[in-house]
């Protein structure tokens, strides 16, 4: 079914209600940072059970459960990052690697951020040519591709302590593919980092804090736009749950993310991808899946 609009916006998420909304909650926080598109599966599952798109709205203002989910888990590295630069910045310690590396994400972010604004009436619109299936599919398979070669030539070696701005600006113009349906910030940052020789585990901990700020700004900007648009008390209401759902089930992505890269590579996601894509373009040619 089509999304529905509010003030321009995909707002398709109202219609489904509570308990639909917490199903999408479970699996916006699961594949959200994941390596594996969240838009993909917020597009996939909802046509496969007959439910109406979401909207991208939704999966907008989900980031704000990302948010929540990595500075929680990685709250230890941001109490550290934040307080060491503000201490470093009073003591006009530039040199600093605290203060250093706030100044990278800051670098780094300005991509996605330049990008975001220009892409904005093409990527929030209802019904957007961006979030085909077609699309999508296409997306997850150069994205699988990407992601096998990355661990394919990464030498697994470097940590989060010798990273430097180099490596925060290849990853923040990597974060702009995030824009692109099917592709996935996680994804696209996490194959950054693997291509810069970051061990596995470093690198989706270096790609998660350097994406703070834009997982920040996109859950933020789009709950501002859903204001303008006069989302009604039950929209919000109904938005609160699926950001509480998917904000733990988010927790329980990163650790399982963390998990995997540990013990075996990004091989299993790798694969998975492409069968995804594969699948998503068999599906609609094949008229299995609306387009």
């Amino acid at each position: 079914m089509a999304a529905a609009c509010t003030g321009g916006l995909d707002t398709g998420f109202v219609a489904l209600g509570y308990a639909k909304v917490a199903v999408l909650g479970v699996v916006q926080g699961l594949t959200e940072l994941l390596p594996i598109s969240s838009t993909a599966h917020m597009r996939i599952v909802p046509a496969l059970l007959g439910w109406r798109d979401p909207g991208s709205a939704f999966s907008a203002a989900m980031q704000l459960a990302a948010l929540a989910a990595v500075i929680s888990y990685f709250w230890s590295d941001v109490r550290g990052i934040f307080f060491g630069s503000i201490a470093a910045a009073r003591r006009r310690d530039f040199s600093n690697w605290n203060f250093r590396f706030v100044i990278w994400i800051l670098i780094a972010t300005l991509p996605i951020i330049i990008a975001g604004v220009l892409l904005a009436p093409w990527l929030n619109a209802c019904d957007s040519p961006l979030r085909t299936l077609t699309v999508i599919g296409i997306a997850c398979l150069v994205m699988a591709a990407l992601l096998g070669l990355a661990e394919v030539y990464s030498l697994h070696l470097r940590t989060l302590d010798n990273v430097t701005i180099v490596d925060a600006l290849v990853i923040g113009i990597a974060q702009v593919g995030a824009l692109i349906p099917g592709v996935s910030r996680s994804g696209s940052t996490l194959t950054a980092a693997l291509f810069r020789d970051l061990e596995r585990a470093e690198a989706a901990r270096f790609s998660f804090l350097l994406g703070l700020p834009a997982i920040a700004a996109a859950g933020f900007k789009e709950l501002w736009e859903l204001h303008k648009a006069h989302l009604d008390a039950q929209g919000w209401s109904i938005l609160a749950l699926g950001l509480v759902v998917a904000s733990i089930s988010a927790f329980v992505a990163i650790w399982s993310l963390l998990r995997i890269l540990e013990r075996f590579s990004a091989w299993p996601f790798a694969i998975y991808r492409a069968l995804l894509g594969v699948v998503l373009l068999a599906g609609v040619a094949l008229g299995w899946l609306p387009n």
